[in-house]
């Protein structure tokens, strides 16, 4: 597992450009964290870091949002609203999650069985003690047997 400080929310929108830059076809990243801890923020990053320009909010209310101008399309999903895990079927998540493009799954642990069997988890998390923008985020290597 990799620790990392982040102490602004600049430097989680630069380590979710970094893993961005660095993602390859078929890669699938969870993403967990209470509200208001900087989700967005790093998928604002990661984006960039996959080279799309537009925009980047959480599909919240549309559960999944496509991106395809960037150097790989990218396949962001916000789960928070999932009633029940055959929505998931509803919108084609297995194309996208073994798809050629880098998927990131916002609330993950509400459909952990459905997940593939490698990913990564990013955790982010606060810490009030050490200041207002300050985030510990763990980044952990995933495989489900």
């Amino acid at each position: 597992m990799k620790i990392i400080e982040s102490f602004q929310p600049e430097d989680t929108f630069s380590l979710g450009k970094e893993i961005g830059q660095a993602a390859h076809p078929g890669e699938v990243y969870t993403l967990i964290g209470d509200l208001g801890v900087g989700k967005t923020v790093f998928t604002q990053g990661l984006a960039q870091g996959l080279g799309i320009a537009e925009p980047v909010n959480s599909p919240t209310f549309t559960i999944m949002q496509v991106y395809d101008e960037g150097r790989l399309p990218f396949y962001h999903f916000d789960v928070y609203r999932i009633g029940d895990i055959s929505e998931m079927d509803e919108i084609g998540y297995e194309d996208c999650f073994f798809g050629e493009g880098v998927c990131l799954i916002e609330w993950a642990d509400l459909i952990e069985e459905i997940l593939p069997e490698k990913y990564t988890q990013i955790t982010i998390l606060k810490d009030l003690e050490k200041g207002f923008d300050y985030r510990k985020i763990l980044i952990e290597e995933k495989e489900v047997k």
